[in-house]
């Protein structure tokens, strides 16, 4: 949740770096997903538009944006899902004043339609806007979720099986078999007073079985980077409008998925840094500007206190080569963000 510059927000109730994981939650030796001969000849590269590093695999890949931060992305036949946030229940964010004590709220008859049958969920903090949904989907679908340590304890309270989880810090670099996944340890937002929003961490199950969305601490951030098959294209997935520079130095995305400041954000020259550290990717793609308590069944709304158009100016003035993609909630893209009937 980025929206911590909104007058009169309460914060949350209070509540490490490398490391090299391949699978370790199910085997050393082994991917965390393990690639069938159907899936891995679905990862090889194609004739599509040529990447960073060689020819990319543009048609084998597709993402959807699912409205806040959360992506799902199919490559080969198999879901992997980013910040899956899809009931957007009313909390009075985008209604005259935060009310933390709002109940924590999951309709299956909407999340089920987006999701497809996730193997892996990918989480960047545990705000309500990125992980209310997540217990459910992670049940319901034995996907396995990967995120902090924040995440492990608060999803283990609400009833998700511990050996479904793997805890990450940053650094990691995981084989899904037909994706790669390079996890980044990053930062959240901050609001005008540089503090952020529901601030704290985790380091034990919580005392009382989360109920509110003020239950849930931001937990630490993190990014991650998507790489589809062996060759690419690879996307990078934010899911808070701030970053550690020297974190991201080197990533080189096809496409970065870069959350929107709020107008009054404290981080000195965000979009100009991000992109220059990233090394100006090809395409740019605005997230975390919706309305997220309205249903994704319509044309996005913006939120009143994001200013796209002056993102997407200053992307195009940071990096002039740089194609920018206004998503929408219906359309599926392929790995260059082109629509696909798909």
């Amino acid at each position: 949740m980025h929206a911590s510059d909104r007058p009169g927000t309460p914060s949350g109730r209070a509540l490490n770096r490398r490391a090299v994981l391949w699978g370790t939650a199910l085997g050393a030796a082994s991917p965390l997903i393990p690639t069938t001969a159907a899936t891995a000849a679905t990862a090889a590269p194609t004739a599509a538009s040529a990447g960073r590093g060689g020819d990319r695999a543009a048609r084998s890949v597709s993402y959807r944006w699912l409205g806040t931060a959360g992506w799902r992305i199919d490559v080969g036949g198999r879901t992997v899902l980013f910040d899956p946030y899809l009931t957007r229940f009313r909390t009075g964010l985008f209604d005259g004043g935060l009310v933390p004590e709002t109940r924590l709220t999951t309709d299956p008859t909407v999340v089920d339609p987006h999701i497809g049958r996730p193997e892996v969920v990918l989480v960047s903090h545990s705000h309500w806007d990125h992980l209310a949904d997540v217990p459910y989907i992670a049940k319901t679908t034995g996907a396995r979720v990967i995120g902090t340590e924040t995440t492990y304890h608060l999803l283990t309270a609400l009833g998700v099986d511990s050996k479904q989880i793997s805890v990450v810090k940053g650094g990691e670099v995981l084989d899904l078999g037909t994706m790669t996944v390079e996890v980044v340890s990053s930062l959240h937002s901050r609001n005008k007073n540089c503090s952020y929003f529901a601030p704290g961490t985790l380091n034990a199950p919580p005392a009382t079985v989360p109920s509110t969305i003020a239950d849930l601490p931001e937990g630490d951030t993190l990014a991650f980077q998507i790489t589809a098959g062996e060759h690419g294209p690879s996307a990078f997935l934010m899911g808070a409008s701030d970053f550690a520079e020297r974190e991201v130095r080197g990533l080189r995305p096809d496409l970065a998925m870069i959350a929107v400041p709020t107008a009054t954000s404290t981080t000195h020259g965000y979009v100009s840094r991000l992109l220059r550290a990233l090394d100006a990717p090809g395409v740019v793609v605005p997230v975390h500007w919706d309305n997220f308590e309205l249903p994704l069944t319509g044309s996005p709304v913006r939120d009143p206190a994001m200013d796209l158009d002056a993102f997407l100016a200053q992307v195009g003035t940071a990096s002039p080569g740089t194609r920018t993609v206004v998503p929408d909630y219906r359309t599926v893209y392929d790995g260059d963000m082109r629509p696909t009937n798909r």
